[in-house]
């Protein structure tokens, strides 16, 4: 009997011997795996990592650059690197290792044949990257983070893939980096596995070849266009690329005549692989667009496509997946959009997004651009729950735990601290005798409100924190906190905007307005209504209001800049405001929006400029829009709120709505009670949302359903890959660089998502029990649980070698034959297929063809960011199986 569980250990041991010869390549060397990006040039070569004894399905492949100089600026190297197995293999993680000091950016091809064997070569002129077809795989630039795919989904390489090399192109814009001598080692790590995937993914390229932008000319758009004319494609995540005239990149699905998003970005933040829109498929006879949108302001000469400091890019990257039966791993489309078709491009796509140096770090996938330094788990879990099939906002019952005691709530804000804050009027109440046809108030002697109007509340028990605001105000309004959580209030009846210290002191520190006297010049209001402030800049804006129709900008310290509305000067003839009742500042788009009540619409707007972005208007409104408010989760969330309209009818609840499509994601009232006048509305930062309410003297408090699906995530889970990453983590030396540290523990963090706060401290209750109690048991324990998950192994392994002898007399591993084989190089046709730039380049005049080839499609802006943005979020992207019907 003992014959049998040795020969089993040996045939395991054999088996994985074999494997491990599989993967390994004698072309090089199996190193530890090591995040220090100088290392020296012999330690630095391509590796691989291979767990055959915890999952033997995965391993990770590093390739870095073999310890190199560039010439120059604007030098391309490439280095090939074989597929490291002779099965088919997926990639489903791209982890970058790179610093946009130093490298402009990095693509990575996946090919036949190379150009080269060699440990590297210049790739910037005849040679290129390789003989064959070449397909983009990935691209970096401007301290992107790691790009994870979702579950069951993987780019296709190996045996029937078409592709046995990848190629890494590295653009090195600026030399100067150099002038230590130091030798570069950057590239990027590959998590991969051999487990079949059901869904190959592939990357969709939108390139404008012959944009030409004029010297000083304001605005220049790059369109680009294609039928689309394959198997249907799901796009997941999109990235955008220009040089440093780029203003914002934007890419659509039309789909009869209606342009739905799939990603729109400023190309000068981190060039990461953005989340796309959820569930929106491309089939075959859509068509598929990209905008980019230039200015030449500041420069002497014409700009045109290529791949200097000089020259410019208009690239849109869509990575998709696809059934793995129609994979197609690559295809571009190169050609000039109509000007008929662009006229119906959404304004968005024409508004450029502004970026401040300290918006290039805080805006970072879906976050919160306000507080992204300080963001709590719940903040971060917040933008995959917004996504999420499930999420819906149900009311809290029991809160507040006590009574508020509160007048007609009028207006609701957060603070710094993320407190609820509470604007409500007291004894005080508007009703029809509150004012004369002349808009002055009629009740002044009944003199200020003297109860607190200002309550700073705690949001998950609702107690009060603070009171303040006494013989203050007469009919408050709108509230709302600057940076340094001053109140911005407006007062109807004293036709004022006030700021108001925080301290309890109820001093007033700024007043706009002259009391009790309405008017509409620039130093006067007719009844206010809201105010908004620029995080940044400290301007704040004022809707003004139930008398005037406008919206006016002043400096933080109080000085009149600009106004606009809607009304008969405006050129478009637009339908002038009725009642803009609430506004919202939106600190990652630097628009602001506002609620037209009696319009039932939403209206956004350039906060520069005044300029009409885009307008949400729903029949579900019921004709009116009372308040609304913003999140930057996802592409953009509008939580509003409506009102009772004579017109309509509809039940009054809130909405929360995609900005980008428009679409209603979620509705939701109060179970118990009924909304009579919701009048405010505010998010914070754990997706609680409250609603002030004047008709009932009430906040009510709404978060998600505790059901909802935050691991799997629209049905698909995230991609990980736990075994393999374990294994590499224990394998790394301690050192005291200090950045080496720091890459291996912001991996780590992105193998192992935020545990929920109950789980974490039930965990450490238990280490705390633990480390109490005595280890008397020494090894004893650790020995039995080894023995007994050893018995039912070695029986497995056992009557597996049994029946395998019994059969064949040798055990077969037999995989799954691939329908992908041979498609490489197999399509043709407009928008499927190779991309060749290098003729193109060479034959245009007035274009500089260095630095391109097959694939080089990105060239150099040798702009510098001067704050490291490359420790923000890793986003984890989620996609839906692709649905029985096309959409």
């Amino acid at each position: 009997m003992m014959g049998v569980p040795t020969l089993c250990v040996v045939v395991l041991a054999f088996i994985s011997h074999s494997h491990s010869l599989e993967i390994q390549n004698p072309l090089y060397r199996s190193k530890r795996s090591q995040e220090n990006l100088l290392l020296d040039p012999s330690s630095c070569a391509s590796r691989t990592e291979q767990q055959v004894f915890t999952n033997p399905h995965n391993f990770s492949v590093d390739i870095r650059m073999p310890g190199v100089i560039p010439a120059g600026s604007d030098t391309y190297l490439c280095m090939a690197f074989p597929v490291p197995t002779s099965r088919d293999a997926y990639i489903v993680d791209f982890i970058p290792h790179a610093s946009m000091d130093t490298v402009h950016h990095m693509l990575l091809f996946g090919c036949q044949t190379p150009v080269s064997t060699s440990s590297y070569w210049d790739c910037g002129s005849v040679p290129g990257t390789c003989e064959d077809e070449a397909s983009i795989m990935y691209a970096w630039a401007r301290n992107a983070p790691p790009t994870k795919l979702p579950k069951d989904v993987g780019f296709k390489v190996g045996r029937n893939s078409g592709i046995s090399y990848f190629v890494l192109q590295i653009h090195y814009g600026d030399v100067s980096a150099f002038r230590d001598h130091h030798r570069d080692c950057s590239g990027l790590s590959l998590r991969m596995t051999s487990k079949p995937q059901p869904f190959i993914a592939g990357i969709y390229l939108l390139m404008s070849v012959d944009t030409v932008i004029l010297p000083g000319k304001r605005v220049t758009n790059a369109d680009v266009a294609c039928d689309y004319t394959s198997h249907p494609i799901y796009p997941f995540a999109f990235r955008t690329h220009t040089h440093h005239l780029g203003k914002v990149v934007s890419g659509y699905r039309i789909r009869d005549g209606k342009w739905s998003l799939i990603g729109r970005q400023s190309p000068q933040l981190p060039q990461a692989f953005y989340p796309a829109n959820k569930e929106l498929s491309v089939k075959y006879g859509d068509t598929i667009a990209a905008r980019c949108v230039f200015s030449g302001e500041g420069r002497t000469s014409k700009t045109y496509i290529g791949g200097t400091s000089d020259d410019e890019m208009c690239n849109f990257y869509i990575m998709y997946y696809m059934d793995s039966k129609h994979a197609i791993p690559f295809m571009n489309c190169m050609e000039t959009g109509s000007k008929e078709l662009f006229e119906h491009i959404p304004a968005e796509a024409s508004v450029p997004i502004a970026v401040s140096p300290g918006h290039m770090n805080s805006m970072m996938h879906m976050g919160h651009s306000k507080d992204q330094g300080n963001r709590s788990p719940l903040d971060a879990s917040k933008a995959d729950q917004v996504l999420d099939q499930d999420y819906h906002l149900e009311p809290v019952s029991g809160w507040p735990q006590s009574s508020l005691q509160l007048g007609q709530v009028s207006g609701l804000a957060l603070d710094s601290d993320s407190n609820l804050v509470i604007f409500h009027r007291g004894d005080h109440h508007w009703g029809t005798n509150s004012f004369n046809n002349q808009a002055r108030y009629q009740q002044r002697s009944l003199g200020p409100i003297q109860q607190s109007t200002i309550l700073v509340v705690d949001p998950a028990k609702g107690n009060i924190l603070k009171a303040s605001g006494r013989n203050m105000f007469y009919l408050p309004h709108g509230i709302t906190t600057d940076k340094e959580n001053n109140y911005w209030v407006t007062d109807v009846a004293l036709h004022q905007v006030l700021k108001v210290s925080n301290d309890g002191r109820d001093s007033t520190l700024l007043a706009l307005g002259e009391a009790f006297t309405p008017g509409s010049d620039s130093r006067h209001f007719c009844q206010p209504t809201d105010v908004a402030v620029d995080p940044e800049t400290g301007d704040i804006f004022v809707s003004d209001g139930y008398c005037n129709a406008r919206i006016l900008r002043f400096s933080a310290e109080g000085q009149y800049l600009s106004e606009w509305g809607a009304g008969s000067s405006d050129r478009r003839r637009r339908v002038p405001f009725q009642v803009p009742h609430s506004l919202v500042f939106l600190p990652d788009r630097r628009e602001v929006c506002v609620a037209d009540r009696e319009n039932g619409r939403i209206q956004c707007f350039i906060a520069e400029t005044g300029e009409f972005v885009k307008e949400i208007k729903k029949e579900e409104f019921g004709g009116e829009v009372f308040a609304i408010t913003y999140s930057p989760a996802g592409e953009g969330l509008i939580f509003a709120v409506n009102g009772e309209s004579p017109y309509h009818s509809a039940p009054l609840r809130g909405f929360v709505i995609n900005y980008s499509t428009k679409d209603i994601l979620d509705t939701f009232s109060p179970n118990k009670k009924e909304f009579k006048m919701p009048h405010d509305i505010v998010e914070t930062r754990d997706g609680s949302v409250f609603v002030g309410d004047a008709g009932s003297k009430s906040v009510f408090k709404f978060t998600t359903e505790k059901s909802h699906r935050s691991v799997k995530k629209a049905g698909i889970e995230v991609q990980e890959l736990e075994e393999m990453e374990t294994i590499i983590q224990t394998k790394l030396r301690p050192e005291h660089n200090m950045s080496k540290t720091a890459a291996v523990q912001e991996k780590q963090a992105v193998a192992q998502p935020p545990q929920p706060q109950k789980q974490r401290e039930e965990e450490e209750d238990q280490k705390k029990k633990s480390a109490v109690k005595p280890n008397r048991g020494g090894g004893v324990l650790p020995a039995i649980i080894t023995t007994l998950l050893l018995i039912p192994l070695v029986l497995v392994i056992s009557i597996g070698v049994f029946i395998c002898w019994r059969r064949n007399n040798r055990c077969e591993v037999k995989t799954e034959p691939s329908s992908v084989g041979g498609i490489l190089g197999k399509i043709r046709g407009k928008a499927v297929g190779t991309l060749n730039l290098g003729n193109f380049f060479a034959s245009h005049k007035g274009y500089s063809r260095q630095g391109f080839d097959q694939l080089s499609t990105e060239g150099s802006d040798q702009e510098r960011n001067d704050e490291d943005s490359s420790d923000s979020e890793n986003e984890e992207y989620s996609a839906l199986p692709p649905p029985q019907s096309s959409s």
